[in-house]
């Protein structure tokens, strides 16, 4: 049975009430259980492939309150420490950041199709142009450069964690 973490489901529900237009608790629950299924997929067999860069400002932020954010660290903390997960911390002063456009994913599909989904304000756009997908993946490569690895990672998570 594949469990979403509580506080995966806090850290959501903090979020959506957060953003306006104001929502009723139905539209609440519909978005945050949109959000939470996705989370099914860390424990896929066959495993996929994970790798995060995670804004250490948002991490510090504190949405939803200190019990929210302690939640989500610790939730960080073991998603980072399984086989198929790599997460990496963008250090709050980090003045070359090849993310400032915003947000990116990159996916790939069983038969090794690439695409890319980039978000904004309102929506977000499906890349399927190879050389769009292309440029995605060269600003994915150079975040990775510019963030903490995945072992430096855990230090501010857990110096961050203490702190609470």
């Amino acid at each position: 049975m594949i469990t979403v973490p509580r506080a995966a489901e806090r850290y959501a529900r903090a979020v959506t009430e957060s953003v306006p237009p104001v929502k009723d608790e139905h539209q609440v629950t519909e978005q945050v259980n949109a959000r939470l299924e996705r989370h099914r997929l860390f424990d896929r067999r066959p495993p996929i492939t994970f790798g995060f860069i995670i804004e250490q400002s948002l991490l510090e932020r504190g949405t939803g309150g200190p019990d929210v954010t302690r939640e989500l660290l610790d939730t960080l903390l073991d998603r980072s420490s399984q086989f198929n997960v790599e997460l990496q911390v963008m250090p709050r002063h980090q003045p070359d950041h090849a993310g400032f456009d915003g947000p990116l994913r990159l996916l790939e599909t069983p038969d090794n199709k690439w695409f890319g989904y980039a978000e904004g304000q309102r929506g977000g756009i499906l890349v399927s142009d190879p050389k769009e997908v292309s440029i995605m993946f060269q600003r994915y490569a150079r975040l990775r450069s510019q963030a903490l690895t995945a072992d430096d990672s855990r230090s501010p998570l857990t110096r961050l964690r203490g702190a609470l």
